[in-house]
């Protein structure tokens, strides 16, 4: 589908809309050339002295009617197209926004967030810059010339209407050689602009990066070299229109000149009347608008078409994780989970991820899984929420291969907790909330009571009304940790995943936690990803990933006995928590007793 067939099928479906404006155009252009038709009439009967006072105001009452026509018409032109461009620049955002929701973890991966929103803010503009006012100009540039022209050869003079438009078809040939050169530096122009509004939306997010290292200064210097670069970008357009708009002027002052020399020559040797010279000079600078619109329409039209290529790329990428048709329907997920054989490996990767998981979950078990950064985890849980593709029959949910499980059943049945706690610029309560229908604050406050946040929200002025910064910045990393655990037991899923979502607590909190899942989640399937061993030693079961691989399976005692990774993990964890203990010991002995000597 090219860019014209992708714009149209948004075009077809205000179709009326366009209809009625161009025929409202049509018969603005219409009445408009028969203004000058009634001044020459005027000059004429006042000059042969043909027309009386009476004949004057019938002709300016007409004048006048038509200017009404005129100013309804142009109303109502500019409802029609200029609603209908709105109109479609409101469902493409819907849709672009809505097509984006369906893609893969991976599309965003590998695209920028600054690249996107200029697309749904500056490409967009262009395009409806292109469907709207660009529509408008070039009918005008067209209908309006063809119609002008022709009155001028029928009322006036053929030979000097012939002569006065040669310059404007120079201007034609022009304007059409300018749209091709301009359509490339637009798409430079946008890429550059994409390329400046993703370094700034980088930069305001990573501010206390920034801060924190002193960089201030090397970021000004990196912005700056962006920002030139942009602005580079548009001085290659505004060059190219600094040479083309004065040539336009002096073309159409020829045209114009060529009226008046050798209009006023036919005017004195009798050829044509006065009326009818000065009602031609009135339609050569009516001329002027439609060559000017000519302009304006190739303007936008090579700056829309570049935005509507740019948009189309969003639309031309499909999701590869979507409901096959060998999806059945579910009714409910009990947690039942089994691992066979399963291997994945990353795109771009040549190394698995993950390498022949073999492990059977049954329902209502909590499985830890514990190893060094870098070894799966985070995949493996992804995976459950199928992010990713799976082969055939690697991973089974309820006896069920997760592939034929509708995404909407599985992923509603799945509460998550990842490592990256993503709160909304919105109020606690929403917060919450986010992943059920209603704010229930008796279901919201025992979420809350169970993740251990209660007190610290009733503690903020505006208790659950709290509104949090972006990404919840106003939080510590701990409160986000629990407000993103509340939201998790709101759903009260069959399968709760917990991605390293206790480290920002301390280790009274997190016992007081997990204590309170082992209540709320009795007979339902826990999935616990964490670096202490401390948090997951009470699991039913404990995966210990390493070099990709579960190396080790079993619980706490099974696994201490093994004497191999695990245990080499605990016997490491307990040095580290002894020797803290004793430094903390020595630093309140010292506080105590002064200064040693």
């Amino acid at each position: 589908m090219n860019t014209f067939q992708f714009i149209f099928q948004y075009i077809k479906k205000h179709r009326f809309r366009y209809i009625a404006g161009i025929i409202t155009l049509f018969i603005v252009d219409f009445v408009n050339i028969y203004i000058p038709k009634f001044t020459g009439i005027i000059t004429d009967g006042l000059t042969a002295r043909t027309i009386d006072w009476n004949g004057v105001v019938r002709n300016l009452i007409c004048i006048g009617l038509l200017g009404l026509t005129l100013a309804i018409g142009r109303f109502f032109w500019r409802f029609f197209l200029f609603g209908a461009a709105r109109r479609i620049e409101k469902e493409l955002r819907d849709d672009m926004f809505a097509h984006l929701e369906k893609l893969d973890v991976e599309y965003y991966n590998e695209h920028k967030t600054g690249d996107l929103m200029t697309r749904f803010t500056s490409d967009l503009n262009a395009v409806r810059m292109s469907i709207g006012p660009a529509v408008i100009s070039a009918f005008d540039a067209s209908v309006m010339a063809v119609m002008v022209i022709a009155q001028m050869m029928i009322y006036v003079n053929v030979k000097l209407t012939l002569l006065a438009i040669i310059p404007m078809l120079l201007i034609l040939f022009g304007e059409l050689y300018y749209g091709k050169i301009i359509h490339s530096r637009y798409i430079a122009r946008q890429e550059a602009v994409s390329d400046l509004t993703d370094f700034v939306q980088e930069s305001i997010s990573g501010v206390r990066v920034i801060k924190a290292f002193v960089r201030e200064r090397a970021e000004l210097r990196a912005f700056a070299k962006e920002n030139a670069n942009t602005k580079e970008k548009n001085l290659d357009i505004a060059r190219l229109t600094s040479i083309i708009m004065p040539l336009l002027d002096v073309i159409i002052g020829i045209s114009i000149l060529i009226a008046l020399v050798y209009g006023g020559y036919l005017a004195l040797v009798g050829d044509i009347t006065l009326g009818r010279f000065v009602a031609f000079n009135q339609y050569i600078n009516m001329l002027v608008w439609p060559m000017l619109a000519c302009g304006d329409a190739i303007n936008m039209f090579s700056q829309g078409s570049a935005s509507i290529g740019r948009i189309q790329n969003i639309f031309n990428q499909k999701p590869e994780i979507f409901d096959h048709e060998e999806t059945k329907p579910v009714e409910k997920i009990k947690g039942d989970i089994t691992f066979s054989h399963l291997t994945f490996i990353h795109r771009g990767h040549s190394e698995p991820t993950l390498n022949d998981i073999n492990l059977h979950v049954p329902a209502g078990t909590t499985l830890a899984i514990i190893g060094r950064t870098g070894n799966g985890k985070s995949t493996l849980v992804n995976l459950l929420l199928h992010l990713y593709n799976t082969k055939p029959g690697m991973l089974l949910i309820d006896g069920k291969d997760i592939n034929t499980i509708a995404l909407k059943t599985l992923r509603e049945n799945i509460a998550y907790v990842p490592q990256d706690n993503f709160l909304f610029s919105d109020t606690l309560k929403s917060n919450i909330s986010f992943g059920v229908d209603e704010e229930d604050m008796d279901a919201i406050t025992r979420a809350t009571e169970a993740a251990c946040i209660h007190d610290n929200i009733i503690s903020f002025p505006e208790g659950y009304d709290t509104i949090v910064g972006e990404r919840g910045v106003t939080l510590s990393g701990g409160q986000k940790q629990r407000s993103s655990i509340a939201r998790a037991l709101m759903k009260d899923a069959p399968i709760l995943i917990l991605d390293d979502a206790l480290s920002a607590v301390d280790t009274d909190t997190e016992e007081r936690i997990l204590h309170n899942l082992k209540e709320n989640r009795a007979g339902k399937t826990t999935i616990l990803i964490a670096h202490r061993i401390s948090t997951i030693q009470n699991a039913d079961i404990i995966m210990v990933l390493e070099d990709s691989t579960a190396k080790e399976i079993g619980n706490h005692e099974s696994l201490m006995a093994l004497k191999g990774i695990y245990y080499d993990m605990f016997e490491k964890q307990q040095l580290e928590a002894a020797i803290g203990e004793k430094r903390a010991a020595f630093e309140a002995e010292t506080e105590d007793g002064g200064e040693l000597s």
